[in-house]
């Protein structure tokens, strides 16, 4: 693994950069990085700021998701974080892209942040069954007040610069070209005393608001009851307006752990690798292209991907008519597929045709059933129909949506029904990974998202 943070100086500003590409996660390579940046920039007299930037597209999307489920791994973010906060010298942060989760915990503890206007900011942890564990409920409060906190965490909302601004959570929107010129450009300003520090710890606590907090978890209580960890983030949302910081802090981790050993967590998680990896047809690694695609049928879809501007279509105005669509083709072989869409109520799947396409009732999201295993050329029709604004899920044989919902007529057990369905719809071999009968379930079935999925329930 090559390095990962760099070290440079420019004057009297040491410039922090992370690079972990795609999304500059925070791995144990980045957490023990920073620490020995840290202290080389301490340790010399010359410097006077630090300034922590991302290279790339991102400031920091977040931590490690490789490392989700297993033990933590020294220098955890929280000790990270505590060294940056308690710096001699002044630590200011750059943000770019977006600043998520411990991305954005690490700049609460800087003692100044500034974002590009686009700059996506949020702690989103409740989405994964968790709740920011290295200082957000902490920090944000004192920032930002207590009652936008609750609502931004307990939501797992995520805020442009201008409202991150205007809540108090950053310092400043720079318009300067670059990350490392945005970091000179706040050196520059605080030097000439310009511009103000705040060490986030060393706030006040954010005022108790108790009519607040009770007003938010009966909401929660209405929509999600349910759910486990946005109760715990609302105690330490309370916390940390009732104990010092080093006490709230400890009290947060707690809840943390006790979020990470709920199964609601194990669900979350789940889910979300299992919705990452959708998009992907294993056994799709030699790329096909397509130069002619022709769907039949007659379906609602053809109007949906006559207004996308990336998808051409030659034919889609009357009941029945055939629709070509053309895309750019490096392939030396041109290739041509038919696909049948079909309406999943009331139209059978022709399985002598080569693929079917299920558009599923009120939702975006389409079944793409591959008849003769191909999976390169379903790989490049999923791309087609994902440029039109569509999310697919791919399976083979028959459908699996069929199958599904199926087993709900007539059923009072809608949960466990679905389980069995799940089962058999895996041993008669209609996925390509199991969990994609778990996000096709959650996205269009209504099964509970934070039990993982039929599948992933009925094997537990």
């Amino acid at each position: 693994m090559g390095q990962t943070v760099h070290l440079s100086r420019q004057g009297e500003t040491a410039l922090i950069e992370i690079d972990n590409p795609p999304v500059n996660a925070l791995s144990q390579s980045v957490r023990a990085g920073l620490l020995d940046a840290l202290d080389q920039a301490e340790a010399d007299p010359a410097i006077k700021v630090i300034a922590l930037l991302g290279r790339g597209k991102v400031f920091i999307a977040g931590a490690d998701i490789k490392e989700f489920g297993k033990p933590p791994q020294v220098p955890i973010l929280p000790d990270v974080i505590t060294r940056l906060e308690h710096s001699e010298k002044a630590i200011v942060a750059i943000l770019h892209g977006v600043a998520l989760g411990g991305g954005l915990e690490v700049a609460l503890g800087c003692h100044y942040r500034v974002a590009f206007s686009d700059t996506r900011l949020g702690l989103p942890e409740v989405k994964l069954g968790l709740l920011p564990g290295a200082g957000g409920t902490q920090r944000m409060p004192r920032l930002t007040g207590l009652v936008t906190a609750a609502e931004w965490i307990t939501e797992g909302k995520l805020v442009d610069a201008k409202t991150a601004l205007d809540s108090g959570l950053i310092d400043d929107i720079t318009a300067v070209a670059s990350a490392q010129e945005a970091a000179l450009d706040v050196a520059k300003n605080w030097k000439e005393g310009t511009i103000t520090l705040r060490k986030t710890g060393e706030l006040p606590n954010a005022s108790v608001d108790t009519k607040a907090l009770e007003k938010i978890r009966q909401r929660l209580l209405e929509q999600s009851p349910e759910l486990y960890s946005p109760f715990r983030i609302l105690e330490a949302l309370e916390a940390s307006c009732t104990l010092p910081l080093a006490d709230g802090l400890a009290r947060e981790r707690e809840l943390f752990f006790q979020c990470m050993d709920s199964p609601q967590r194990a669900g979350l998680i789940h889910h979300f690798f299992a919705s990452n990896a959708i998009g992907k047809v294993p056994g799709s690694d030699a790329p096909v292209s397509i130069t002619r695609l022709v769907l039949k049928g007659d379906h609602p879809i053809f109007l949906t991907l006559d207004d996308h501007p990336l998808v051409q279509l030659y034919a889609a105005t009357s009941p029945g008519m055939e629709v070509w669509v053309e895309t750019a083709s490096e392939a030396a072989q041109p290739a041509t597929v038919d696909v049948t869409v079909i309406d999943p109520d009331t139209d059978t799947a022709q399985t002598d045709q080569a693929f079917s396409l299920l558009p599923i009732p009120d939702s975006k999201w389409l079944e793409l059933v591959d008849h003769r295993e191909q999976p390169a050329v379903q790989q490049a029709l999923m791309k087609v129909l994902k440029a039109a604004g569509f999310t697919i899920i791919p399976s083979k044989h028959r459908s699996i949506y069929r199958l599904l919902r199926a087993s709900l007529k007539d059923s009072t057990e809608h949960q466990s029904s679905l389980e069995t369905a799940a089962l058999a719809a895996a041993q008669a071999g209609l996925c390509y990974r199991m969990s994609d009968i778990d996000v096709l379930a959650i996205e269009t079935l209504g099964y509970p998202k934070h039990l993982g999925g039929p599948h992933f329930q009925a094997i537990a």
